[in-house]
């Protein structure tokens, strides 16, 4: 998982129409796409805005260029964290619908609701869309971008310097863990290994994970002092130059826009469904 941290931006340093776009295009339109799927009433409406929001989010991932196998492994590492939430809405009522119908009877008293059925695929429908923008997002924008676009559009520099600086010792980390990871790979130590005695695997896996802590702190250390000789101190912010959007660029933050707009109010106006 961590080895993973030193690829993750991988995806973003490719060369597209889309990764080329100003940075504070994506961040603006993404967050639209995903406040118009969040604002969506909970009714069967969201499966006909989550499908035209989908494809439109796919039609940029086929125009960056991007692996489908990318996208899936990132949404199937985020989609066990809503995934059990989104399950056991089927056991509860919610305020969303007048009457209940019980579909199936299980032990202990505990029943499932068709309604709450509809409930959950409406849930889930809202969460792998706002979940594909952010995956999109972080796969065609590098995250020093992603920052600098962020201050443009009035990020505090206090935050900006800290998200750096966040953003920085994360690699420190992962590098740290890759350094310890190597010597126990050298000692001959695999924490799977059911020869060794469980105790002593969880003994030394405690060691490790103190380690990683103790050797990032320290390294965090010389880092600061570094930057205290180079002058940084409580005023010090991240250098971030002013730069105007391109005509093209403005025409994709409308399209953005309008789209986010017109598709749930065309929708909800029109009442047109899929299911």
């Amino acid at each position: 998982m961590i080895e993973e941290l030193f690829y993750i931006e991988k995806a973003a340093y490719r060369d597209s129409v889309i990764h080329q776009l100003d940075a504070r295009v994506k961040i603006i339109g993404m967050f639209a796409v995903i406040i118009a799927m969040v604002a969506i009433p909970y009714s069967p409406l969201v499966f006909t805005v989550g499908v035209l929001f989908f494809a439109f989010l796919a039609a940029l991932w086929a125009l960056a260029g991007l692996p489908w196998l990318i996208y899936a492994k990132r949404l199937l590492m985020v989609l066990p964290f809503g995934f059990f939430i989104i399950v056991f809405q089927i056991f509860f009522t919610n305020r969303y619908y007048p009457v209940f119908h019980v579909i199936a009877n299980l032990p202990f008293g505990i029943h499932i609701y068709a309604e709450s059925v509809e409930f959950a695929i409406i849930l889930f429908v809202k969460f792998v869309v706002c979940v594909t923008a952010i995956i999109l997002l972080s796969s065609i924008t590098k995250l020093h971008d992603m920052l600098e676009g962020a201050g443009r559009m009035g990020l505090p520099p206090e935050f900006a310097l800290t998200f750096g600086m966040m953003i920085r010792y994360l690699f420190v980390f992962g590098y740290i863990y890759r350094k310890i990871n190597e010597s126990l790979t050298t000692r001959c130590f695999d924490p799977f290994n059911s020869a060794l005695p469980y105790r002593y695997r969880m003994k030394q896996i405690g060691y490790t994970v103190g380690t990683i802590f103790i050797r990032s702190y320290e390294q965090g250390e010389r880092v600061y002092t570094s930057m205290l000789c180079r002058g940084y101190g409580k005023d010090s912010h991240i250098f971030i130059a002013k730069k105007p959007l391109r005509t093209v660029e403005w025409l994709f933050l409308i399209f953005c826009l309008c789209l986010a707009v017109i598709v749930p109010v065309e929708t909800w106006l029109t009442g047109v469904r899929l299911l």
